[in-house]
């Protein structure tokens, strides 16, 4: 087995940096504590999270690519309204950004709360009520609390290097975050996971030699994991009736057993860090064109919604939208949807079929069904019987499938797609459709685009090292 050591090295915070972020952490609890003192709110604030639970990964290194998140939340009593708490709650953490230098964006979980870029990170400051039990719970992000103690109490000091391991592995096989859009594993999660089975190659054992779809963990042996139904179940030993991995896709828990099995069979260091992925527009062009299926992209703007609101919608267009198709005698090979959660949505259609002939076989009823016989030979004169049934041809509605996608996204034809309201106008308002040859012969092709394109044509790239 690979020595973790220097990967270690790499993806844990230094001496410096848990210094600093430590006293980023301290510094912002001040401010808040004090303004709750001076402006006579009963709130406290606290530090959560990975940082509380020190198993964040170092700042170049952090589970969303982007930095790494330092979790404040100000917690109030019970007996505080859920008004005051979101206005008090605001008013503090707008005071804190603006005493500390920095800037804000207002976002909304279960109530608005603030994200802040202070010093280089980002800093979310969350108002929350002080529960001690999950009876207690009054929104969902009540739970950081018990969960950020449950952790502190249960993993042993060694073993958060043991959830950094694993933390790592998930973001680069691509199986890590809870968000829609990936449906992979949570920070929490992980955790648990390593409390469960020790050590981050216990992980990936266990999920070798024990995982099948309903598979359940339950650390407290509450009893209760049978009330779930999801892929796989780990019951939320500070609630008993939650399910921590209710987020978990079986697509993602596939994907990390597939990776699990690839490490332990030939473990490489290369499993924790950026896999490079090697394309241009003339190899992806060969690609397509080699499988010979017709593939465009329906292209469009994106409504201004938070990127968990905006993913389900596509996702829910595009099953619908094959769905569609399908039923229409059109053969869908493979589809897929992408966004850059600013300006742009991406459906991908990859057809076995793109044109049909005009007419199609339609089957009637049975030769002994005289009752519907003869409504059907009324409205079919020129049906004829193979075996027991009536058989007749029809003239298709459609015969390509651009001109069906067409008519669906029509003010008429819209009504028969599953589309979220927000999506909706926007797709009434301009879409293009692309054929995806076309678009590798531009040389401006967006490059987010292309690796779009070839994660879809290489859907195990990141579960292996070669």
């Amino acid at each position: 087995m690979i020595d973790f050591n220097p990967i270690l090295e790499d993806i844990e915070p230094s001496k410096e940096e848990v210094v600093k972020v430590r006293g980023l952490a301290d510094k912002l609890k001040d401010i808040i504590n004090k303004n709750a003192n001076k402006l006579n709110i009963n709130a406290e604030a606290v530090l959560l999270g990975s940082v509380a639970k020190n198993t964040w990964l170092s700042n170049g290194n952090s589970e969303e690519g982007k930095g790494l998140d330092i979790d404040v939340f100000i917690k109030f009593p019970l007996t505080t309204s859920l008004d005051d708490l979101k206005s008090q709650g605001l008013e503090l953490a707008h005071k804190c950004v603006d005493e500390a230098d920095g800037t804000y964006e207002e976002r909304y979980a279960s109530h608005p709360y603030l994200t802040g870029f202070i010093e280089g990170y980002e800093v979310d400051l969350v108002p929350c009520y002080d529960i001690t039990d999950s009876s207690e719970l009054k929104s969902a992000v009540d739970r950081t609390l018990l969960h950020t103690l449950f952790v502190v109490d249960n993993l042993g000091a060694e073993q958060t290097r043991e959830v950094r391991l694993l933390k790592r592995f998930m973001k680069m096989v691509g199986t890590y975050g809870s968000e829609f859009k990936v449906g992979g594993f949570s920070g929490y999660l992980c955790e648990l996971l390593v409390i469960r089975y020790g050590s981050f190659l216990k992980v990936l054992e266990g999920a070798i030699e024990e995982w099948k779809p309903g598979y359940r963990i339950d650390l407290m042996n509450f009893g209760t994991g049978a009330q779930f139904k999801d892929p796989l179940i780990v019951v939320d030993p500070t609630d008993q009736n939650r399910n921590v991995s209710a987020a978990l896709t079986l697509q993602k828990m596939a994907e990390f057993r597939v990776a699990a099995g690839n490490f332990l069979e030939n473990p490489k260091k290369s499993y924790f860090y950026p896999k490079t992925l090697k394309y241009d527009r003339e190899t992806l062009r060969d690609a397509f064109k080699e499988r010979k299926t017709h593939s465009v992209l329906l292209a469009f703007h994106t409504p201004n919604i938070p990127a968990d609101a905006l993913h389900p919608q596509i996702q829910k267009t595009e099953k619908s939208l094959v769905k569609i198709l399908k039923n229409e005698d059109f053969k869908v090979m493979g589809s897929d949807s992408w966004s850059d959660e600013e300006n742009t949505g991406i459906i991908l259609l990859e057809m076995n079929t793109w044109k049909l002939t005009p007419f199609r076989k339609y089957s009637g009823p049975t030769v002994w069904d005289d009752d519907n016989t003869t409504r059907f030979l009324k409205k079919h004169p020129q049906s004829w019987v193979e075996g027991e049934r009536w058989f007749t041809l029809t003239r298709r509605e459609y015969q390509d499938a651009e001109s069906l996608i067409q008519e669906t996204l029509t003010p008429g034809g819209i009504r028969n797609l599953r589309v979220g309201k927000h999506l909706k106008k926007k797709l009434l308002e301009k879409y293009n459709l692309v054929d995806v040859l076309d678009l590798l012969i531009a040389e401006d092709a967006d490059e987010d685009v292309m690796k779009f394109l070839y994660s879809y044509l290489h859907k195990n790239e990141l579960l292996t090292r070669d």
